[in-house]
């Protein structure tokens, strides 16, 4: 599975920015999907999944009620839809797929990678 993201940019405190990432190959049916991000000295960590069958979501405490994901099967892609962005969140932000439906909120499972896209949130 080949992954391009792409959507990041420089946005102020309390706007939105919507991120894509669309998988390459006939498997994006049948992998869960995940958005992680790393902050300049900090972990690279999960902040949103969705299952394989785009029925059950994870989101991250520090994100949930502002950020949504969503797939698009006749498009192999996946939406994060972020909103009331804080400077918080900036952090380069990483799509990656995975195998294993009954565990796409576990970090682990995610064996593809797409490049980075950067969200910066000034104040």
């Amino acid at each position: 599975v080949q992954l391009q993201a792409s959507g990041g940019g420089l946005v102020r405190t309390g706007g939105s920015l919507r991120l894509s990432c669309t998988a390459s190959g006939r498997t994006f049916s049948s992998v869960n999907m995940g958005w992680f991000r790393q902050a300049p000295g900090k972990e690279r960590d999960l902040i949103a999944a969705i299952s394989v069958s785009g029925g059950s979501t994870y989101y991250e405490d520090s994100v949930n009620g502002r950020f949504t994901l969503s797939r698009d099967y006749a498009k192999n892609t996946v939406y994060l839809q972020m909103n009331s962005l804080k400077p918080e969140d900036t952090a380069v932000y990483y799509c990656a797929a995975g195998r294993g439906s009954d565990y796409y909120a576990r970090p682990d499972i995610y064996t593809y990678w797409g490049q980075g896209t950067l969200v910066t949130v000034s104040s």
